[in-house]
């Protein structure tokens, strides 16, 4: 790895490590508030860095290989938790399908192909695959929750695979560009919540996520813009207003990702999406708000700078 990755992986590991310190503070300055959900969150995000941090200093093909894993688990898991219809085997299985030939497309660095194969060609597809099985009782239900999931698990989460490897003379920005997404978004997340624990007394949206605050909300983007502001010129090609603007934009859309996820989870009947991750729940509950800052923060870098 270069020196710069590594100081790069440093400076992610050093705020996990700050935020672990913080929350151990704060437990014994108000022991009488509970601090379990914080816990739990920095926690699950030790685990989530370690698997990006090998995803990112690994070979191109183990890379987009533990990438894919992520999307097949993502997936997996949503499709437990969804009503799907018993004929709907095959076309469950052509879903599973789609995670390698996404992923192969970013290997080979087809942009257009990787963009268009999901959102287009699945799209189309799995209904086809649908009709011919013959079953029409609630077939509108069945396709959209099956291509949403696809869409949210398979695509967006594939974005941050293709920062991997977009075009540029040093091979380990694309590294670096995944690093900043994954940091702004933990952080975020995780200042959104002490923010509001400290501060809230606004509901955002109390029937969908009770906890929400106006507080945290703008408290988490705030902070999400300074460190954007403060690692943008060390970790992408942004430049100071560019990181501030990508800072605001990753810092609004992981609140979305969460309560939209939250909404998801609520219309199912469940608290958490799964078990996976100890201490939080399943995958979905940690990567909700990466399923949203990541496409835009791909997108808008590449329309800046690519």
């Amino acid at each position: 790895m270069s020196p710069i990755l590594i100081r790069a992986l440093v400076i992610m590991f050093t705020l996990l490590i700050v935020a672990s310190i913080t929350i151990r503070v704060l437990s014994l300055r108000s022991p009488d508030k509970d601090w379990t959900e914080l816990r739990q969150r920095i926690t699950t995000w030790w685990w989530i860095v370690i698997v990006f941090a090998l995803a990112i200093s690994t070979p191109r093909a183990i890379s987009l290989t533990i990438f894919a894993i992520i999307s097949f688990l993502a997936l997996k898991e949503y499709l437990t938790l969804i009503p799907t219809r018993r004929s709907d085997h095959m076309p469950l299985l052509w879903a599973y399908i789609a995670i390698p030939i996404q992923y192969y497309f970013i290997g080979i660095e087809w942009y257009s192909m990787f963009l268009v194969f999901i959102p287009v060609y699945v799209f189309l597809f799995l209904p086809m695959r649908m009709v011919l099985i013959g079953d029409n009782k609630s077939f509108l239900h069945s396709a959209a929750m099956l291509h949403w999931g696809v869409m949210t698990t398979v695509f967006a989460i594939s974005h941050v695979a293709y920062l991997t490897v977009l075009p540029d003379s040093a091979p380990e920005t694309g590294p670096l560009l995944v690093i900043f997404l994954v940091v702004l978004t933990e952080c975020n997340d995780i200042a959104q919540y002490l923010w509001g624990k400290s501060f809230g007394r606004i509901k955002v949206i109390p029937k969908v996520s009770p906890n929400k605050t106006l507080e945290g909300l703008f408290g988490g983007v705030a902070t999400t813009m300074f460190l954007a502001w403060l690692l943008g010129g060390i970790l992408t090609p942004l430049n100071g207003w560019e990181s501030i603007l990508v800072g605001l934009l990753i810092g609004v859309a992981g609140f979305i990702g969460d309560v939209v996820m939250s909404a998801v989870k609520r219309d199912i009947g469940v608290k958490d999406s799964g078990k996976l991750l100890p201490g939080h729940g399943g995958i979905l509950d940690r990567l909700d708000s990466l399923i949203y800052t990541a496409p835009l923060f791909f997108h808008v870098l590449y329309y800046l700078h690519y």
